[in-house]
């Protein structure tokens, strides 16, 4: 059975973005070490981790079988060229569809809600897991009961302000159980069960 997983870098003081969107210094672990992982995107080739990382990161690209993100990163992402680094299709969740997506982004599945977008993210995946890959689509796939697992490569950064990975849960506390911890280099890497 698939597992319905998100994961986001994170800063220490908990945003995945500055107020602007950049990214700033969260992702350095993808350039931290001498472990390449080929990606199949023109404009992200590799990623080049220390091993840890590299362990974490495969497993988390080879059990992917969709990814659902939200319209606001697929349009900074410019969806990623029809590409995504992870190499599995993408699932947008939106209520408005590009105009030319069956035609500038074949690959990729535009669907009206994040319950939906879960459902049809399974039906693509099919064995293999399924991962959410933004913060407001992850808000609410927890609140709506649909996620499994929590992960989080929190990253030695503080931002001050910016767009968080969680808010206000509607449903108001949620139980995680203890965290797989992955030690990196730039990065921690955990991975929170939700207590169900």
């Amino acid at each position: 059975m698939s597992t319905v997983r998100s994961h986001m870098t994170m800063s220490l003081d908990g945003y995945i973005a500055q107020p602007d969107d950049q990214i700033g210094e969260l992702f350095e672990w993808y350039e931290a070490g001498d472990v390449t992982i080929p990606t199949p995107n023109e404009y992200i080739p590799e990623f080049s981790v220390d091993a840890a990382s590299a362990s974490f990161l495969r497993e988390l690209i080879d059990d992917c079988g969709a990814v659902v993100v939200g319209r606001r990163l697929f349009d900074i992402a410019e969806g990623w060229g029809d590409k995504h680094p992870v190499d599995a299709p993408v699932v947008v969740v939106t209520h408005h569809p590009p105009e030319d997506a069956a035609e500038r982004w074949p690959n990729t599945t535009f669907v009206d809600g994040v319950a939906a977008a879960i459902k049809r993210a399974g039906q693509i995946a099919g064995d293999k897991d399924i991962t959410i890959a933004s913060a407001n689509v992850t808000q609410q796939a927890l609140a709506l009961g649909l996620v499994d697992e929590v992960c989080v490569s929190l990253v030695p950064v503080l931002f001050g302000e910016g767009i968080p990975y969680f808010s206000v849960l509607d449903t108001g506390h949620l139980v995680l159980d203890d965290p797989r911890v992955v030690q990196g280099k730039r990065a921690v890497h955990l991975c929170y069960p939700v207590r169900k």
